[in-house]
């Protein structure tokens, strides 16, 4: 692949696969959507051998590409009347529940029905620390992973809850569903993590490059084909749980990433949910502790594998 970047904002690709178009910019262009590269395909800024191209296009080795990149606007984010479930709200912060298939914040490609649109309308004020597009935002969770999410209202509450993630003192436990019968009934899963060589826009363990991840995992319960499992982080790499279960031969039921081709129960997306968070008030230093019902869609699926009564419990609160 030969990368001419005399102008920063038209580059240009020379094949040597054979694949749709705009499967090939969404790997060379990680940092952009999937959803934006659609958007600049359509609108005539993506050009094989110097003519507008389609984005099933399939190209041929020796194919040229080149991509002139829009000029780069400030996103408005507008705040949407979207319900969010607030468990806790005070002047500085706010423990909320992000649905399934919700994004976190607004990015270029996918701007609007985000966690931050909701908050934005429904909370008078949210940390501006993170920037306009992540106004509150102090960590995250995937699209299609559902759960508790702590909110900044304050400047004082995000530096004090972002240091508290730093130095690993924020409880967080997540109930995952896995592909296959767990062998152990608990482990550490302690490991580094690094981006995939083979594809950037995924996670992978790695013998001795990357950050150090720390999973905790105990088995809630043992079906014929899957296990419930509880996990408790100790950090918080990008897709942690997904990528330690995928390392030790059990991935999430569902995970379009990680998981089998052959999926036997049909989900959208991974069966993951981080049900309880704990953590210190930035302010009172009281010591606060949440906890969600498992949704909707997760029981589903367990009452159709055989069922769970959610009486086992793996860690202390």
């Amino acid at each position: 692949m030969n990368f001419n970047d005399s102008n920063k904002n038209i580059l240009e690709y020379k094949l040597n696969e054979s694949k749709r178009v705009d499967l090939y910019l969404a790997e060379c262009l990680s940092e952009y959507s999937r959803n934006y590269i659609q958007k600049i395909i359509k609108e005539s800024n993506v050009f094989v051998n110097g003519k507008v191209t389609k984005a099933k296009y399939l190209l041929k080795n020796g194919d040229i590409i080149k991509i002139v990149i829009p000029e780069k606007r400030e996103l408005e984010v507008i705040p949407q009347n979207i319900p969010i479930e607030v468990l806790f709200e005070d002047e500085d912060m706010a423990v909320v529940f992000k649905p399934r298939g919700m994004v976190v914040h607004p990015a270029p490609g996918n701007e609007k029905d985000t966690l931050v649109n909701a908050l934005l309308y429904q909370m008078s004020f949210l940390s501006g620390i993170n920037g306009v597009l992540r106004p509150g935002i102090v960590h995250r969770i995937d699209k299609d992973t559902s759960g508790l999410l702590l909110i900044a209202k304050s400047d004082l509450a995000h530096r004090s809850l972002s240091l508290q993630l730093k130095e690993h003192t924020i409880i967080r436990e997540y109930i995952a569903l896995t592909e296959g019968l767990v062998k152990k009934d608990s482990g550490v899963i302690e490991t580094y993590i690094n981006r995939d060589q083979k594809d950037r826009k995924k996670m992978a363990v790695s013998k001795d490059k990357g950050r150090i991840a720390i999973t905790n995992y105990c088995v809630l319960k043992r079906f014929s084909r899957n296990t419930l499992i509880a996990c408790r982080l100790e950090t918080g790499r990008t897709h942690q749980i997904r990528v330690h279960m995928k390392y030790l031969g059990n991935p999430l039921v569902g995970d379009p990433k990680y998981g089998f081709r052959d999926q036997k129960i049909k989900v959208d997306g991974q069966m993951l949910h981080a049900k309880s968070i704990g953590f210190k008030h930035p302010r009172s230093k009281e010591n606060m502790f949440f906890d969600s019902k498992l949704p909707d869609y997760f029981v589903d699926v367990l009452e159709k594998i055989g069922g769970y009564d959610g009486s086992k419990s793996c860690f202390d609160g």
